[in-house]
């Protein structure tokens, strides 16, 4: 029988045949381990449904997780039975999967927003300046190269957003100063790295196949580069990636505790706080989804139900004279 760790390491590489994003990958290999653990390292093979129900019972019950963590755990698992150990269970398809609530975002005011930004400031403060001014999620941020700036249309493009997809959203003019800025102290660092020889960024799959000099081009430089180097997890050796999301979320952290803001409020909620001002800006609803890059409309309508006008915009009938 083969061994939990063999078995782990041959779901890893069948993950990145579909090109499954890194997050995803560690996400499944982890419940995959701690199901197997949970169940005495029990080879998945010799269990079935009654295990299954256990362990997503342990995670409600005991562990007290949401209702979307639950879930994940059980797509994790549906991805090992069915496309790694390949094996056609009806059981599998029979679990019931947990229904998530229905939430509605923590949005900030505008006032609340400027507080929290000028409670930052370098690199934190273009940053989440791009997540509130072009509302993108926190590692759309991060993940920008230097050549997804359109600085004369006022333009960025996000490369590989949620469902792999891309899209354009807008680049605030106000920022423009700051980012040319830091594009030409971020041109004189990249200079000094290649002269003294220091390895190129991380890649897309393959590219540094079909662009060997791609690591080390201008264009593909992360806009936020990390400070220091890191082991390629798929295995290209040394190499540099962008900041990492934990000391942003930090400092975020920290700015609200500062700007005395009681609301929870995380990188995320500047990308609510985004769509939100927008439609109460009075722009159209499929403008906001399409710059969001929701495939529903349905999720970018959510923001209705938060914009600062409290119950709809109903007049209550107490006020009526």
């Amino acid at each position: 029988m083969e061994s939990s760790p063999g078995l782990l390491r041959v779901a890893r590489d069948r993950m990145r045949v579909p090109h499954l994003s890194y997050q995803t990958e560690k996400a499944y290999l982890g419940w995959m381990r701690r199901f197997i653990s949970f169940h005495q390292r029990r080879h998945p093979r010799d269990m079935g449904a009654t295990e299954v129900r256990a362990y997503l019972t342990h995670l409600a019950v005991d562990r007290k997780v949401s209702a979307s963590t639950q879930n994940q755990a059980l797509q994790a698992l549906l991805f090992l039975y069915k496309q790694i150990l390949e094996i056609e269970l009806p059981w599998l398809n029979d679990v019931v999967r947990a229904q998530t609530a229905r939430r509605l975002p923590v949005v900030l005011t505008q006032e609340e927003v400027r507080s929290v930004l000028s409670k930052l400031d370098g690199v934190y403060l273009l940053i989440a300046n791009l997540l509130y001014g072009s509302g993108l999620r926190l590692l759309e941020a991060l993940r920008l190269r230097v050549k997804d700036l359109n600085l004369d249309q006022g333009a960025l493009i996000v490369r590989d957003g949620k469902g792999g997809n891309d899209r354009i959203t807008v680049l605030p003019q106000s920022l423009l100063p700051a980012l040319r800025q830091h594009l030409a102290a971020l041109h004189g660092w990249y200079e000094e790295e290649r002269r003294r020889n220091a390895p190129g960024v991380s890649l897309p799959t393959a590219l540094d196949r079909k662009y060997p000099n791609a690591a080390v081009s201008r264009g593909w430089q992360y806009l936020f580069p990390s400070s220091a180097l890191c082991e390629d997890p798929y295995g290209s050796g040394t190499l540099r990636h962008h900041l990492h999301p934990k000391t942003v979320q930090r400092a975020v952290t920290l700015a609200v505790r500062r700007a005395g803001i009681t609301k929870p409020t995380s990188c995320h909620t500047f990308r609510h706080c985004f769509a939100t001002h927008l439609l109460e800006s009075g722009y159209d609803i499929r403008t906001v989804q399409e710059l969001l890059g929701h495939s529903d409309v349905k999720t970018t309508m959510i923001y209705t139900h938060v914009l600062n006008r409290g119950g709809r915009g109903v007049r209550s009938p107490l006020d009526v004279k």
